[in-house]
């Protein structure tokens, strides 16, 4: 129903920043909440963050709370993940997900990305 495209990815330095894009096409964007997640080797998907596409509310998980950032561009149905003072620990694959549920979108969400690789090294 909705594709996802991520982008932004790649090795950066601890305390380093990224920023993710991730381009969402389909019908009726505007009724969705959009998320990031993440999955680290040999580790669960874990839900990062979400973003409701027409009221800007923002939601994060403890973790990256105060570093990461989510936000989008109406105009170009584009969904942002600002990360700041990253951390070897944040290696992961980040991908973008969307459902119309605020609750399912953080754990089952009904579209997602192909992920996009960031890597932080020491």
């Amino acid at each position: 129903q909705v594709q996802l495209v991520e982008s932004g990815g790649g090795v950066v330095q601890a305390g380093g920043s990224l920023r993710l894009s991730c381009v969402a096409s389909g019908r009726s964007l505007s009724r969705y909440i959009m998320a990031w997640f993440r999955q680290a080797p040999g580790k669960e998907r874990e839900w990062l963050s979400a973003i409701n596409w027409s009221t800007s509310r923002t939601y994060y998980t403890e973790s990256v709370k105060g570093r990461f950032t989510i936000s989008r561009d109406n105009a170009k149905n584009t969904v942002y993940l600002q990360m700041n003072s990253l951390l070897p620990e944040d290696t992961a694959v980040y991908y973008c997900a969307a459902d119309p549920s605020i609750t399912r979108v953080t754990t089952t969400p009904t579209s997602w990305g192909q992920g996009t690789q960031v890597t932080v090294s020491s």
